[in-house]
């Protein structure tokens, strides 16, 4: 498979369509990793990280955008999370019995919620119902009502990868006003399992070999999270020293793990009184955390 973790736009010339093209490959293994996934689960994932992408790549912002789902089905929580440089992560918490006795309706009744935390402007909140229980059509469905765009989403992910494909239809006048309707026309004809086998210029030449398409360089992408052993140290001072005291106290030290990567941090008392005398952050601890 040619392109693992990247992201490449591509556009019509002489028209207002636009498109986004991700693989996820090494960044989707890393996601899974963290935790034992059911196979459904690890697939409806990596959908979820790939369009989380896609959407970061639609906007202009600094900081993070998080897609979160929520829900009665046996994936009752989802979070997928990119931020401007391309960092992606996510996890999923699921009901096991629900699971095997729906093994088709992943979500039920729900909603998705899409975030922008933009350092440089107010922060952003989108809410849609999951509409046929798939991310696709949700997310289609939140461009159409919050943002009047038409959209089209392609989503698939197996073991080994994940993958989407994004078209989107610009606001503007333009030549040929069937532009839309005959690439949206062909792009319904591309299959999962071109998707996956595919690279972003085979895929394109297979769809729209008759159309000027502009396919720009690729973007990296790769799995990182943002937690730090600073940060942890930073939010115990703020739950205060009565508390991270009590923890002692009952537990020996003090633990905190991280959801998304797994990491697990460990404060004992001199490492806790430490970081409790000081309002700067506590320097890296010498012990195994």
């Amino acid at each position: 498979m040619q392109n693992r973790d990247t992201l490449q736009r591509f556009l019509f010339e002489n028209s207002n369509v636009r498109g986004i093209f991700v693989h996820l490959g090494n960044s989707y293994q890393a996601a899974l990793s963290r935790y034992d996934y059911p196979e459904t689960v690890g697939r409806e994932l990596g959908r979820a990280l790939a369009a989380t992408t896609l959407l970061s790549a639609t906007i202009k912002f600094d900081g993070s955008l998080i897609m979160q789902t929520q829900s009665e089905g046996p994936i009752n929580m989802l979070v997928a999370q990119c931020n401007h440089d391309r960092h992606i992560r996510g996890l999923a918490r699921w009901q096991a019995e629900a699971l095997a006795a729906q093994p088709d309706d992943r979500y039920g009744a729900g909603h998705m919620t899409i975030t922008i935390d933009n350092r440089n402007d107010e922060r952003y909140q989108g809410i849609v119902g999951l509409s046929g229980g798939s991310l696709a059509q949700a997310i289609e469905t939140y461009f159409k009502q919050s943002e009047q765009l038409q959209t089209h989403i392609w989503l698939v992910a197996d073991r080994d990868q994940a993958v989407g494909m994004l078209l989107q239809h610009l606001p503007g006048r333009e030549p040929d006003p069937d532009t839309w309707n005959r690439i949206e026309t062909l792009g319904a004809t591309l299959t999962s399992a071109e998707m996956l086998r595919l690279s972003t210029a085979e895929v394109l030449y297979r769809l729209f070999h008759e159309e000027e398409v502009r396919l720009f360089e690729e973007e990296p992408i790769s799995f990182r999270c943002s937690c730090s052993r600073d940060k942890v140290a930073d939010m115990l001072r703020a739950l205060g020293a009565d508390e991270v005291r009590d923890i002692l106290r009952q537990e020996g030290k003090v633990a905190v793990g991280c959801e998304f990567c797994n990491q697990q941090y460990s404060f004992d008392a001199v490492d806790a009184e430490a970081l409790l005398a000081t309002d700067t952050p506590t320097p890296q601890s010498r012990r195994t955390h």
